[in-house]
């Protein structure tokens, strides 16, 4: 191997090796802004440039001459020339085009493109190209040959070697291994009698010596499955040999769904999905939970800790095994049943990835085969640089040229094996800098990002990683978890950029805690609220949430127990009324998550349980809960369970919808107005819509306006004023109708916005001339607009109005069929009479509702709609109310 690798020069280290990150200090951000140094290069200053160090060009670190083995390993020598790109290729800089406000350190950028591009030639010329040397898994761990196997383990420090498993009774004297000049041992197992030598599914382990002639067991780097004894505490993990036959192994039988305008994104860990306080396995969330995530029109799922990791708390992000799947929740058969079950129902899956860092258990994980060597030697930087002292766990030294086959192959590995559509990258901040983000404050000042600080090694490895992905799977969705806002970071290769489709927008949640946490309602910005949700790059690509994971763990509290708090747990029942905090609670959690997708990004997150308000923290077993999984769950019969508010559809609108809604499926809901505000986006696109104008932000009526797409959403966030008459401005003239309201009936909300009601534009001052338009909209209309709701407007299209007109007719008759069929339908009849036996008032108020003939409760829901003629309205009123009788 070599000192550096050939292209990818390792940069000095600056500072502290630690990092900041939300899982390990999510209530402990605190920041140093550190102060950037004088660039060199080689010996020379770049005058006006205040950004990378670029090493010197000395004789150890000159790109030198690789030579080339079998297992494509590489060595320095001297006596070659530097590979550059060419300089035309280097003055093409796109993302300088972007941003001129990058140009000052267009050095930088032409350095790590250098870097990039020379890497690939090296891969073309000795690995037969990038693709083909991320098929790593192809040549290192165990892999089939004719007539036997054949297992690889790179490990330079090590001094011997044996293979040992169930196989041989744990005794490698006979499995001895051989090892190359390139620190690669080697074994070959001739199958014996037209059987493997190793059985599948047999416990494997790799066993060797280092120089303090020490023997020692490691799991094998490569490993495809990693288990445990579950009945022993604290028990090692062993390596399993993984090579099912034919009728054993998992064939996908679905295509991949194609790749969305917009990915709405379900954040799930599937070890906590269950109802139960166990560990959930891969196929009971295939069959119970992905369902769900469908039904509420999420058209992404994000899977968490899909590899292995030996400690269940850290929320899979201290992996042990990089290419095997948590065995915890089963198989890796079983985690591609999951994988097609999701693409079945038309479900994009992304992984969460982690090539941050990695555990810093020796018995289980990668970290055991740094026996002290040199970085070289090793997957990880020797010394402080190798150590996360935050996250307590190990560094990749990402300028070594196995280090880079590991990785990229371990990206390939997830997208070929278990068909994943993409990844979310975990820890990207810790990568892109030497101080991995800690005690900085980021505050946009592009010297923070570009300087002696920045980690080249690791910004090469992911423009690599996601020339890769997109290679191989070009409609991949690739995310990155990044806090401080680095530019260029989700703009293409090509133009110089990282090449992440979307960065997380990470500073929104902290938002809603401040407020949240620190200010009562009055006190809300509108301005402030309006300003972190647009706060991003231009032409880069952001996933917004409001609250993930991060805000879900012991320590902290989400949005609805910030909102509710301990009454969550006594006033979320229908069947009395909800008290104030209730009702503000729910107001405000539909509308803080509803505005976060629609203005904070070009696409929207939400983290498994989130949607509905869901009222435990996540607790994993450990000795300080009695090793309890009673919080490590997730409470669906919270919103199977009709009366309760999490479903957010009370008995009153429940009875509304028997009598007088027949296009309101009687389904389980998870929940309503989260599942609605999906569809919109499914319906309208406006996610991906690059049309987005914030007109007005109101202090003192709190009213926040924009425009996304050809919609008009009206946020009015104050806690008492409603608003009728209020002025609305717009960019289209027409006529403009209800597409969703959060103060619906159907959404717990108490209907007080008319659906059936068309608002007309009026045009406002010179055409052309923005300063004399209403808040620089040409058109504007009125709306009602009532105390903590969102209400979103649609252009009415005329052309398409006059079709549905010719098509009334037959629209009552299908309407009046599926009364019929509600008729015919005796056992939901008595279900839902039995319902309403319940609640004798509520009975006796519709009762009173059919005398009067009074119908403008079903008004918000018949908008888009051709109901029942009037006739038959009081038929089937009179029919409901003689059964109700009855019964």
């Amino acid at each position: 191997m070599f000192t550096s690798s050939p292209l990818l020069l390792p940069t000095p280290s600056f500072g502290t090796s630690s990092f900041f990150s939300t899982k390990a200090a999510i209530n402990n951000r605190l920041f140093a802004k550190r102060q950037p140094g004088v660039v060199t290069f080689g010996s020379q200053p770049l005058p006006g440039y205040r950004g990378l160090v670029f090493p010197s060009t000395t004789s150890s670190s000159r790109y030198g001459k690789v030579e080339r083995c079998s297992y494509s390993s590489a060595v320095l020598t001297d006596d070659s020339p530097t590979i550059t790109a060419p300089d035309e290729e280097m003055e093409r800089i796109g993302i300088l085009s972007t941003d001129p406000g990058l140009e000052q350190h267009k050095d930088h950028f032409k350095y790590r493109l250098g870097r990039f591009a020379d890497q690939i030639k090296l891969f073309d010329k000795h690995e037969g190209g990038l693709e083909e040397f991320a098929r790593g898994y192809l040549k290192f761990g165990f892999n089939r040959e004719e007539g036997g196997i054949v297992y690889h383990e790179w490990a330079p420090a090590a001094q011997e070697a044996q293979l040992i498993g169930d196989f041989n009774g744990w005794d490698g004297s006979n499995h001895k291994m051989e090892k190359n000049q390139f620190g690669v041992w080697s074994i070959k197992l001739p199958d014996s009698g037209g059987n493997p030598a190793i059985p599948h599914n047999s416990r494997v382990k790799f066993r060797f010596k280092h120089g303090d002639g020490v023997w020692v067991d490691r799991i094998p780097a490569w490993i495809k499955y990693a288990t445990v004894d579950p009945t022993s505490f604290g028990a090692p993990y062993d390596g399993v040999y993984w090579d099912p036959p034919s009728s054993e192994r998992y064939h996908f039988k679905h295509p991949r769904p194609p790749k969305p305008a917009a990915p709405r994104i379900y954040e799930a860990h599937v070890g906590m999905s269950s109802s139960e306080p166990v560990i959930n396995s891969y196929r009971e969330f295939a069959d119970n939970v992905l369902p769900r995530i469908r039904a509420n029109n999420y058209n992404t799922v994000q899977l968490m800790a899909v590899m292995e990791h030996s400690y269940y708390a850290s929320f899979g992000y201290h992996v042990t095994n990089f290419f095997a799947v948590s065995s915890r929740s089963g198989t890796p058969e079983d985690l591609k049943y999951l994988i097609d079950k999701a693409h079945s129902l038309g479900l994009r899956v992304l992984m969460d990835v982690v090539h941050s860092h990695a555990s810093n258990n020796v018995t289980d994980g990668l970290n055991g085969f740094d026996v002290g060597q040199s970085s070289q030697d090793s997957y990880f930087h020797s010394g402080e640089r190798g150590y996360h002292k935050l996250w307590d766990s190990r560094l990749f030294n990402y300028a070594n040229w196995e280090v880079l086959r590991f990785l990229l192959s371990n990206l390939r590995w997830w997208l070929e094996e278990f068909k994943f559509d993409g990844f979310r990258f975990d820890g990207v901040t810790s990568m892109l800098y030497h101080h991995h983000g800690i005690n900085m404050a980021f505050t946009g000042d592009y010297h923070e990002y570009f300087s002696e600080a920045t980690d080249v090694d690791a910004i090469v490895y992911l423009m690599l990683a996601n020339r890769l992905v997109h290679s191989i799977l070009p409609d991949a969705t690739v995310i990155a978890e990044d806090v401080s806002g680095m530019p260029a970071l989700g703009r293409p290769v090509s133009e110089g950029g990282v090449g992440f489709d979307y960065r997380l927008a990470m500073a929104i949640p902290d938002k809603w805690i401040d407020h949240l946490k620190n200010k009562s309602d009055i006190e809300w910005s509108m301005k402030d609220i309006s300003r972190s949700l647009t706060n991003r790059r231009y032409n880069e690509k952001c996933i917004s949430y409001a609250e993930s994971h991060d805000q879900s763990i012991v320590g902290d509290k989400t949005i609805a127990f910030l909102l509710m708090d301990k009454e969550m747990y006594s006033g979320m029942s229908s069947l009395t009324e909800a008290t104030p905090t209730i009702e503000r609670g729910i107001a405000l959690h539909k509308m803080i998550h509803f505005i976060t997708m629609a203005l904070g990004g070009e696409g929207y997150l939400n983290f498994m349980g989130n949607e509905f308000g869901h009222p435990e923290w996540i607790d994993f077993p450990r000795e300080g809960n009695g090793w309890s999984y009673e919080k490590c769950r997730r409470q669906w019969d919270l919103v199977d369970t009709e009366h309760l508010r999490y479903k957010l559809l009370t008995i009153d609108q429940l009875i509304i919808s028997i009598l007088l809604l027949p296009r309101l499926e009687l389904v389980q809901l998870m929940n309503a107005f989260d599942r609605e505000m999906n569809l919109l986006d499914e319906k309208f696109l406006f996610l991906s819509s690059a049309k987005q104008i914030v007109s007005s932000t109101h202090e003192e009526d709190k009213v926040i306006i924009f425009e996304r797409g050809d919609l008009v959403f009206v946020f009015n966030f104050h806690p008492e004023n409603s608003y009728d008459g209020y002025k609305v401005g717009c960019d289209l003239p027409g006529k403009y109708r209800v597409a969703l309201d959060s103060d619906a009936w159907e959404f717990g909300g108490h209907g007080r916005v008319g659906h059936d009601v068309d608002h007309f534009t009026s045009p406002e001052g010179i055409p052309g001339v923005p300063e004399t338009n209403f808040n620089n909209r040409p058109n504007s209309f009125k709306v009602l607009s009532p105390s903590r709701t969102c209400v979103v407007y649609y252009r009415v299209d005329e052309s398409e109005e006059g079709n549905n007109r010719s098509n009334v007719n037959q629209n009552k008759e299908t309407t009046a069929n599926n009364v019929s069929n509600v008729r015919q339908n005796n056992e939901t009849t008595a279900n839902n009479a039995s319902i309403v036996s319940q609640n004798n008032e509520t009975t006796a108020a519709i009762e009173d509702v059919s005398e009067q003939d009074n119908i403008e409760e079903s008004a918000s829901l018949e908008d888009d709609v051709v109901g029942p003629s009037e006739i038959e309205k009081d038929l089937e009123l009179e029919e409901t109310k003689k059964r109700l009788s009855v019964e």
